[in-house]
């Protein structure tokens, strides 16, 4: 039982090992090859967990070679546009001005119920306030709507708001980060006078605060405390 456990969580720390070299892009987001090697190594590695008879190593072996591929092709990838077409492809375009290609949906096996349903997640229900829509290698819909369905911004507006920057976790779950909070520049009597604008007299009585670089916070309190 013990050599099942470990053979285990040897292949486990591997593959996790393995994942994460290839980098944040392939964790986020499967292309085909990325898939094919995602399935591949599953396979690879359940073999060996379950079968004490087969060597560890008929299953690290092809497992690090496979990552190792998907490395170098990565690294490839990166350094020639042509190689990355040909094992990636390109992205199609699927509505353009306002218009379906029924080409391009043709080719990439892609409905129109598949397209409708995935400008209607984006928020969009009219083809026409599309100025092109994109079907990436990744499966996903890049929508670029027409000038005029595009939100206002407040440079067009002529406004100038302040930049707040990007909030920081100060309590989670009645847990206080110290160290981000030192980070921000604060300190603890700085967040008692917070809590106590809010009614509360303890971290432990908080589920999330966090503030940004422009000092505004955002408090929720445990569930039950008024």
């Amino acid at each position: 039982m013990f050599v099942v456990l470990l053979r285990t969580v040897i292949l486990y720390l591997l593959i996790v090992a393995g994942i994460r070299l290839l980098g944040k892009h392939q964790i986020g987001q499967l292309e085909p090859s990325e898939l094919v090697l995602a399935l591949i190594i599953a396979d690879l590695a359940s073999v060996p967990m379950q079968d004490n008879g087969i060597p560890l190593l008929s299953g690290l072996i092809p497992i690090a070679v496979l990552l190792a591929v998907s490395t170098i092709l990565s690294v490839l990838c990166t350094k020639s546009i042509k190689f990355r077409a040909l094992l990636v492809g390109r992205p199609s375009i699927v509505i353009r001005d306002g218009v379906v290609q029924e080409g391009a949906l043709r080719r990439t096996r892609f409905t129109i119920d598949e397209l409708m349903e995935e400008l209607r997640i984006q928020g969009y229900n009219d083809f026409k306030s599309v100025k092109f829509a994109l079907l990436e290698t990744n499966g996903q819909l890049s929508v670029l709507p027409t000038a005029a369905d595009k939100p206002v911004t407040a440079a067009q507006m002529g406004l100038s708001p302040e930049e707040t920057g990007m909030p920081v976790v100060l309590v989670s779950d009645g847990r206080l980060l110290s160290h981000n909070l030192k980070g921000m520049g604060y300190e603890e009597n700085w967040l008692e006078k917070q809590l106590a604008a809010h009614r509360l007299h303890s971290v432990r009585q908080v589920f999330l605060l966090t503030v940004d670089q422009a000092g505004n916070t955002y408090v929720v309190p445990k569930g039950g405390v008024k």
